[in-house]
């Protein structure tokens, strides 16, 4: 199933993964391309403290792509960076439809 939604991958956005803070501040891992589909749908949605922000777009990706996101990370799309405010995993293997990842952007 994952080759069916992937065709769906018509964009591009670049990552560099949240690692976390150090001595010298915030540490991002070095920058991935990641195949995806981005929707620029403006939502109201909850971040990892349950606080409700705005987030700009919506990015869909294959699984595989989960550890690549997660929340505070930088994401560069259409040449505009963002960071993560959240990601889910949706799993569709039990009714046979594609599983994929989607991804909150601030």
């Amino acid at each position: 199933m994952s080759s069916e939604i992937e065709s769906m991958f018509i964009h591009t956005v670049t990552v560099e993964a949240y690692l976390g803070t150090g001595a010298y501040g915030d540490r991002w891992a070095d920058p991935v391309t990641v195949p995806c589909f981005v929707d620029e749908t403006r939502r109201l949605v909850r971040d990892a403290t349950g606080t409700e922000v705005v987030s700009e777009a919506t990015v869909y990706a294959a699984t595989g792509a989960y550890e690549l996101f997660p929340p505070g990370s930088r994401v560069t799309v259409r040449s505009s960076s963002t960071h993560v405010i959240g990601r889910a995993l949706f799993d569709g293997d039990a009714l046979e439809l594609p599983s994929h990842l989607a991804v909150t952007l601030a």
